[in-house]
Order: C-alpha cells, then structure tokens, then sequence
C-alpha cells in the first residue's frame, strides 16, 4: 500500500484533518472501545495504528479486486463525502451511490438493471435526436423523466452484475445498503466511526466519517495504496 509511517508528521497530519475524532463518548459503540486511545472534550480519540492497519488491510483487498476486473460500488451520499465518492469511483470507473440508496439495488438487481437500461435508452435516444419525433408536451414528458431518474442511476451505469465488494462512507446512514450486501455476503469495505458496529463490515477503516477533510484523506491514502501498492508494516491487532 502506500507509504504510511507511524509517526509524530502523520499523527499530526491525521489530527489536523480530523481522522481521529470519533463521536461523544455517550455514543460509543461496546465493540469500538478497544481502539479508543483518549477523549477530549467528550470526543472519543481514535487509535491512529488502528487506522493505518484498517487501511492497509482496505488497500490489499480493494487493490486485489481491482486488478482483476472487479466491480467495488461506492456508496456515501452524505455532503461531505459525496464528491470524494464521485472523484474516486470516477478514478477506477467504478459504479457509485451518491444519493438515496434505491431498496433492493442488491436484492432485487434484476428489476433494478432493468430500470438502468430503461434510462439509458432513454439518454441514448435523447442524445441521437430521437425524442424530437413526439410532440414537445411529450418530449418535455421525456426530459423529466430523464432528469429525475439521473440521480438515482447514473452512479449505476456501471454496475452490470453484482458487485464483488461494498465501499461505504457511514454504515448508520446505509444500513440498506449494508444489509442487502450481507444478505448476499458481498464483503463490505468502510469507514467505521466511534458510534459503529465492528461486526458488520468486513474491512473496516477506523476513523471519523463525517468530516470532510477526513474522508478526503481517506480515500487518498486508498486510492495512492491502490495504485502503487506494496506493503506496509502490521501495525496492531486486526481491529474486528
């Protein structure tokens, strides 16, 4: 993965961006307290090695399924992580929810695949000049359509089969997406913060996922790990 040394420059970098500040301690999650280091003014602290090993571990399964052609489904609609999303699912051409996760996308595929290809027919014909053949009520009819089913499949043109890994920024505002992704047991990739359940998620990621400036950073350091991928030292305990 990348090159991420323990050391006072990262701790004060992770500090600095916010990756170690969980929630308020009243919310503490049982399974997240192994991995508390300390709280400060009520926020829980995160253990930072706890962090860089549940990035590396990311790093080494995302990079794996890559490699080989595989299909990662990043999910985070929430605003701050929603353009993190869209610049990394964009940078390996990968499929996306940025918006409301659509019940059965998982579960129901075959009835949601067939509405993907409804839309992008749609498009298809929209962009040939096709749709100019109705009347302009008709038309207008059309281009609402296309408008309003835009946000729930664009992020979806990509994902053609199911996928082979779950990448989701806060399982709490995904719990469908997460459930759906168990039922089938395709393994969930995630950033799990101080108020998160250990146990439903495969690789998790200890770390704030609410922050902007901490998901960016984040997927930057997956995304660098991904592309350049090598090896760093087993820092703790798998965190699970």
């Amino acid at each position: 993965m990348a090159d991420i040394t323990l050391n006072e420059t990262v701790i004060a970098e992770m500090a600095k961006v916010g990756v170690m500040y969980g929630h308020k301690k009243s919310k503490t999650h049982p399974r997240m307290k192994p991995y508390i280091v300390g709280n400060r003014n009520e926020i829980e602290l995160i253990d930072p090695e706890a962090t860089l090993l549940g990035l590396e571990k990311a790093i080494e399964f995302l990079k794996e399924k890559i490699q080989k052609n595989g299909i990662i489904l990043v999910v985070g609609s929430a605003p701050a992580a929603r353009e993190t999303v869209l610049s990394f699912a964009g940078t390996f051409n990968l499929p996306y929810v940025v918006n409301r996760w659509l019940g059965g996308t998982l579960t129901n595929f075959q009835a949601i695949e067939k509405r993907v290809q409804y839309y992008q027919g749609l498009r298809v014909k929209q962009e040939r000049g096709e749709l100019s053949k109705y009347t302009k009520k008709e038309q207008s009819k059309f281009n609402e359509e296309i408008g309003k089913m835009s946000e729930s499949f664009d992020g979806l043109l990509k994902l053609n089969r199911l996928p082979d890994a779950i990448l989701v920024v806060d399982i709490a505002a995904h719990e469908t997406a997460v459930r759906e992704g168990k039922k089938l047991k395709i393994p969930i990739v995630a950033i799990l913060d101080t108020d998160d359940n250990l146990d439903l998620v495969e690789y998790p990621i200890l770390a704030n996922d609410h922050a902007k400036m901490s998901i960016e950073w984040i997927f930057a350091k997956l995304q660098e790990g991904i592309k350049a991928g090598g090896n760093s030292p087993d820092l703790v305990e798998d965190p699970r």
